[in-house]
C-alpha cells in the first residue's frame, strides 16, 4: 500500500479551482441535486449525497446554497440531468475522459467536441481510452489534515488500497464499491474530506513536452469551464519545469 502520484497535476492545475469558484459552486450544486434526486434527500441516508455535501462544505459553499440544491430535487421541478462520459485524445496523444451532468445532451456534446477540435485534440468513441484507466474511489484531504504517516495509518485502518501524499494534499484510493465506507471511516478520524468521488486513474502516465503542454492545458481549462462538465481526467503529467516556463 504505497505509491507516488502526481494526480494533482493530472486532474487539474494547482489553483485552478480558486479562479473558478462560482463555476465550482454550480457544479457542486448540480451533483448535490442529482444525488438527492437519485436517493433519499437526507445525507445520512444517502451515501452519494453525503459525499457531495461534504465536498461542498470543504470548498466553503454556503449552507443555504447546499440546502437549495437539495430542495430543488425534492421540489420535482428540476431539470432532468443525465450523466454522460466523453473520451478522446489531446495534444501529444494523451488520453482524456470528460464526465458531464447535463440537461441537454446535444449542447454538451457540441461544446466538448468543439473544445477538443480547437485545442489540438479529437473526440473518440465511447471506450476509446477508458481501457487505459482504472475506475476507483478517490478521497482527498488537504495537507493540513495530518502528516503522511498519520494519514497513511488512518487510511489503512479504514480499508483504503493506496495513499499518496505531497505538499498540497493526501490522495486516498479505494476500490470503487468501498468508496462510501472508507470515506465514512476516515471522516471519523480526519474530519470531512475535501473531496470524495469515483475517479479514473491512469494505468500509465505520459510526460507532456513544452511544445504540447500549453495547448493541452488550454484544452483542459476549456473543458473545465463548461458548466455541464463535472470532471476532466487524463493520463498526462506536466513537469514543474515546463509549468514554470509556461508561466
Amino acid at each position: 500500500m504505497a505509491g507516488h502520484s502526481k494526480f494533482k497535476n493530472i486532474m487539474h492545475r494547482k489553483g485552478a479551482q480558486d479562479k473558478k469558484r462560482s463555476s465550482m459552486f454550480s457544479k457542486l450544486s448540480r451533483e448535490i441535486t442529482v444525488a438527492a434526486k437519485m436517493g433519499m434527500p437526507d445525507p445520512d441516508m444517502n451515501p452519494r449525497l453525503r459525499l457531495a455535501v461534504n465536498a461542498a462544505k470543504a470548498q466553503s459553499m454556503p449552507k443555504d446554497n447546499i440546502q437549495r440544491a437539495i430542495d430543488k430535487a425534492i421540489g420535482g421541478d428540476m431539470e432532468n440531468y443525465e450523466e454522460i462520459r466523453y473520451e478522446g485524445y489531446g495534444p501529444g496523444g494523451v488520453a482524456i475522459i470528460v464526465e458531464a451532468l447535463t440537461d441537454n445532451r446535444n449542447r454538451t456534446a457540441t461544446n466538448v467536441r468543439t473544445a477538443f477540435a480547437k485545442n489540438g485534440g479529437n473526440l473518440g468513441a465511447s471506450g476509446a481510452v477508458s481501457h487505459g484507466f482504472d475506475r476507483l474511489g478517490l478521497i482527498t484531504y488537504p495537507a493540513s489534515a495530518g502528516d503522511a504517516d498519520a494519514v497513511f495509518e488512518a487510511a489503512l485502518e479504514a480499508g483504503a488500497d493506496d495513499v499518496s501524499s505531497n505538499e498540497d494534499e493526501h490522495e486516498i484510493w479505494t476500490a470503487m464499491d468501498a468508496l462510501h465506507e472508507v470515506a465514512k471511516a476516515l471522516e471519523a478520524k480526519l474530519g470531512p474530506a475535501e473531496g470524495a468521488k469515483l475517479a479514473w486513474k491512469p494505468q500509465t502516465t505520459l510526460e507532456v513536452d513544452e511544445a504540447n503542454a500549453a495547448t493541452l492545458l488550454k484544452l483542459v481549462d476549456t473543458l473545465e469551464d463548461d458548466d455541464d462538465v463535472q470532471t476532466v481526467w487524463g493520463n498526462y503529467e506536466v513537469s514543474d519545469a515546463v509549468l514554470e516556463k509556461l508561466g
